[in-house]
């Protein structure tokens, strides 16, 4: 049993019959009345993010997980397949717990969460962005660039980004897992 002094962002715990992890939180003492802590936890298993406010002391129950690399090998009915590097072990997830499936394309590594009591997996995280090439977007119009006005693009996973009217089929851009945005143009 933990208590609220070691909450921290990434802390997985058990609360309402769920497991949830801590996306933020803030120590608050008052002037008047008892300290407590301030949270937002994100439900591993559902996404959904609440607030909840702990009072300060307060007992948490605390999951013990293990985060390991693997190496995102295909597709198929049955999920999402990786490999761990190191034991060649494979693994397939379901698309509910990778935080941006679209994304993915054979040889992206990603760090998936196990809960090291059963071993199951919780949530599959990709890197905070990668790298992708655009296999389709309309050409822009010369001199309609005093705006900033963005287009649809398809990249080579098949996932549709808005770029700014530069950016032309072929070039390589970098893409927010966490948002889906557009980041910048990348020279390879």
């Amino acid at each position: 049993m933990a208590t609220t002094t070691d909450i921290k962002n990434g802390l997985c715990m058990k609360y309402n019959h769920g497991i949830y992890t801590v996306t933020e939180f803030q120590h608050v003492k008052p002037g008047k009345g008892p300290a407590f802590v301030r949270t937002k936890l994100k439900n591993v298993e559902t996404g959904k993010v609440i607030d909840n406010t702990f009072p300060s002391g307060h007992k948490i129950d605390v999951v013990r997980v293990e985060r390991r690399k693997y190496q995102f090998l295909y597709k198929d009915e049955a999920g999402y397949h990786f490999m761990n590097e190191e034991t060649y072990e494979q693994t397939f997830i379901a698309e509910k717990i990778i935080n941006a499936p679209q994304f993915l394309k054979e040889g992206n590594y990603v760090e998936i969460v196990f809960n090291a009591e059963d071993e199951t997996p919780l949530l599959c995280e990709l890197p905070a962005s990668l790298v992708l090439e655009v296999t389709y977007t309309e050409p822009g119009e010369k001199g309609n660039t005093a705006t900033n006005a963005f287009k649809p693009a398809t990249v080579e996973t098949g996932a549709e980004v808005r770029v700014p009217l530069f950016i032309n089929t072929g070039d390589h851009i970098k893409i927010s897992t966490e948002s889906g945005d557009y980041s910048e143009r990348v020279k390879i």
